[in-house]
């Protein structure tokens, strides 16, 4: 998932430079790919480097940051809606859903990673004061913001525009450009790029913690738990993850990115699901500073909907995920299954 946004936040960074008549040399602009030339997404790899020196310099000073660029994002998305609905023509909506419902299911499942940034906030548990309130305050108040900011978007964007003309990296700024408002697109895609600098940052954060987490359960190596006495950060688990998206997003298309990142992502919410219903009845025990209401209704229901959304994506996507679950496997029998503190604390009771 940092991958795909690092790839989009280099086409709008692009997409601003050449307002200024600024040009990366062409084998530095993209995913390795013989036919175009490319051999490698400069830009992407560069922002990453820069995110992750800063999380390594700790929450408090990466999260204010974060604070002023959301502020920023959030001012850009009015300007575009402000701007944007005087020139919206109801005759784009005409047909309203071109390709039917299954068009809309499709697409729902293709964008779904723009959505992911949500349960990073999960990943910080805890780091809470009080999980079991301010969790869902966080979680559900963040994703009613920003859903109703995306329809809005959505429709001015469609009613601007054709709906067949916005096959491009910076839909939003061509947009204003195509309508003559160049001096907003420019704003658009400043904004573009601090905005996806801040979904970037909560990401890669969250990964972080991931790492850290099952690494204290015994299911990575040790190396991911590691804390610097000072800052209190995960630097090692940190630099990990900042190599491995910088690899990935510098090398690897777009396309391929987010198509397993939805998949993969869908499934993971699946069986966190299930295993929330499976925990509740298995070891209703444990302590839990946070307690999903609802269960088994909230759980069954999103086993529901991430399996109608997996359904709906490409049949070589999902072989592609098949692929990637196997190295998964892999690492958790040669090595998580055999170091697991739970499964060490389960051997020694029995």
């Amino acid at each position: 998932a940092c991958a795909a946004v690092a790839s989009g936040w280099s086409g709008y960074a692009q997409g601003l430079l050449a307002g200024f008549n600024i040009h990366l040399p062409h084998a530095l602009t993209s995913a390795f790919d013989a036919s175009k030339g490319t051999i490698i997404d400069l830009p992407a790899v560069l922002n990453i480097v820069i995110i992750s020196a800063l999380l390594m310099k700790g929450t408090k000073e990466s999260a204010s940051l974060n604070t002023i660029m959301v502020l920023i994002k959030v001012a850009v998305v009015v300007l575009f809606l402000v701007v944007g609905v005087k020139y919206v023509k109801p005759e784009n909506w005409n047909p309203f859903m071109p390709f039917g419902f299954a068009g809309v299911a499709t697409g729902a499942a293709t964008v779904f990673f723009a959505f992911i940034g949500f349960d990073a906030v999960s990943s910080a548990a805890e780091e809470v004061r009080n999980p079991q309130r301010d969790m869902p305050i966080g979680i559900i108040s963040s994703l009613l913001v920003c859903t109703i900011l995306y329809i809005a978007v959505s429709l001015t964007l469609t009613g601007i525009v054709p709906y067949y003309l916005l096959n491009v990296k910076n839909p939003v700024a061509f947009a204003l450009s195509y309508v003559n408002q160049d001096w907003a697109a420019g704003f658009i895609s400043l904004g573009a790029i601090v905005g996806i600098t801040t979904v970037l940052l909560v990401m890669m954060y969250g990964q972080a913690r991931m790492f850290f987490a099952m690494s204290r359960d015994g299911l990575l190596p040790e190396l991911f738990s590691h804390v610097h006495p000072r800052t209190q950060v995960p630097q090692k688990s940190t630099l990990v993850v900042a190599v491995l998206v910088a690899t990935f997003s510098g090398l690897l298309p777009l396309s391929s990115l987010a198509q397993l990142t939805n998949i993969g992502t869908l499934f993971a919410f699946i069986l966190v699901s299930v295993g929330v219903v499976v925990l509740r009845r298995t070891h209703p025990q444990l302590p839990r500073a946070f307690r999903v209401p609802l269960v088994p209704l909230f759980p069954l229901l999103s086993v529901l909907f991430c399996g109608y959304l997996v359904f709906n994506l490409p049949t070589l996507t999902k072989f592609g995920f098949l692929g990637w679950l196997s190295v998964g496997a892999i690492v958790y029998f040669l090595y998580g299954r055999k170091h697991s503190r739970l499964a060490t604390k389960d051997d020694s009771q029995t």
